[in-house]
């Protein structure tokens, strides 16, 4: 089941700063960016949040899966936790501040 444009809405509506997060339509689903780097996906209209140092705080919280088959693991924020994970917010853009930026590419040698 692919994910409804207003889970898209919802989810963003719900995060603080919006203005720092977008998402991009991938295959029926959602990446979810947060200035400009992925931080997790939006899959059958559930939040899956990257497993690393800066998400911690969500391990306690939620269930682990992958947000497609072969996927790694992604921790599973549900509609619910939407409301109560009242740094949802910060920890999204801490996870964006801890992956390294992407390296421009050098020009093809002819």
């Amino acid at each position: 089941m692919a994910t409804q444009p207003e889970t898209i809405e919802f989810l963003l509506n719900k995060l603080h700063s919006p203005q720092r997060f977008s998402t991009k339509r991938m295959f029926g689903e959602y990446a979810l960016y947060a200035d400009g780097k992925v931080v997790g996906f939006v899959c059958d209209d559930l939040l899956y949040v990257k497993i690393l140092p800066a998400s911690v705080e969500l391990e306690n919280v939620c269930e682990k899966g992958p947000p497609y088959p072969g996927a790694k693991l992604y921790y599973i924020v549900e509609e619910v936790h939407l409301s109560t994970i009242e740094n949802l917010t910060d920890i999204l853009l801490a996870i964006g501040d801890s992956i390294p930026a992407k390296k421009k590419k050098s020009p093809r040698k002819k």
